[in-house]
């Protein structure tokens, strides 16, 4: 089979480690192909995530690149057993590739934390929320269906037996935003503090008097592997989506997460009973900007 062109996010991060383990190690590409009994090349396909390797062929590598036992060896193994299949594969023919590595991701992941300056999260977006957001940059009304859909797919992962821990911090300035008109915005609004009941869901709302620092940290999500190692951060932009990998890089954002964390409200807690906000939090500041609209 002819190498990939288009790899995706997790074989390109299982290759990027294994990269990463054999250079720590010493071992040359020359070297670690004949551990597999292949030419140089198929370990720079194999690193490059255009080609897949085999779970003995793995096990093989990663002992003799030192990996110890663990989560992390672990995580690398179950990395090269999946196959990249899921639900999302029905919206491929609408989707860009970047949007299903981020499905991929979700799904896979341990643990979400996401920061957003200017709108709601798209895992706690109402369908006419998602609707009004994706219909300023798509024209076709069955288009737009679909990229709703795959949005509100998404957010299955929050739900079910084993649902990931997520965090977010949300801008107060994405309460104020008019996205779809008042309407919307209140059922939007209420979503959050439903979904703020799930005891695996926190959000907190980051108001305009913390100052700059949302501004300054942009956008973004940190998805969490089984083990910080293999911790991604993913940042959107309008022409380029960037998936950070490093682990300086990621620690970086980790210690931006917390520190937005920390300017931002006290969670929302729907069952505290009234009396118990003795100063503002984020769900008395989300009741205040819905009861305006």
């Amino acid at each position: 089979m002819p190498p990939r062109t288009s790899p995706s996010e997790r074989q390109r991060r299982l290759g990027a480690e294994l990269r990463k383990l054999r250079t720590q190690a010493r071992i040359s590409g020359d070297d670690a192909g004949a551990l597999l009994d292949a030419e140089r090349t198929r370990i720079s396909h194999i690193e490059a995530g255009r080609v897949d390797v085999p779970r003995n062929g793995l096990y093989k590598l990663l002992r003799a690149y030192g990996c110890p036992d663990g989560p992390y060896f672990e995580g690398l193994m179950e990395m090269a057993h999946d196959r990249g299949k899921g639900w999302w594969d029905e919206f491929r023919d609408v989707v860009a590739p970047v949007a299903c590595d981020l499905a991929e991701l979700e799904v896979n992941s341990a643990a979400l934390r996401t920061h957003e300056p200017l709108f709601i999260p798209g895992m706690l977006q109402t369908a006419t929320y998602a609707r009004a957001v994706i219909s300023e940059a798509e024209n076709d009304p069955q288009r737009t269906n679909r990229f709703v859909d795959f949005r509100l797919n998404r957010q299955r992962i929050l739900l079910g037996a084993t649902p990931v821990e997520y965090r977010a911090v949300i801008h107060e300035a994405a309460l104020h935003a008019q996205i779809g008109g008042a309407q919307v915005m209140r059922k939007q609004l209420l979503r959050l503090i439903e979904v703020s009941r799930l005891s695996n869901v926190t959000v907190q709302i980051y108001p305009f008097e913390a100052g700059a620092y949302s501004a300054y940290s942009r956008s973004f999500a940190i998805f969490g592997g089984v083990m910080p190692e293999l911790d991604t951060v993913y940042l959107e932009h309008p022409l380029t989506s960037v998936f950070l990998r490093d682990s300086e890089q990621v620690d970086e954002y980790a210690k931006m997460f917390e520190r937005l964390s920390d300017l931002a409200l006290a969670p929302v807690d729907p069952e505290a009973a009234p009396e118990s906000h003795e100063s503002r939090d984020s769900l008395s500041l989300i009741q205040h900007v819905m009861y305006g609209l």
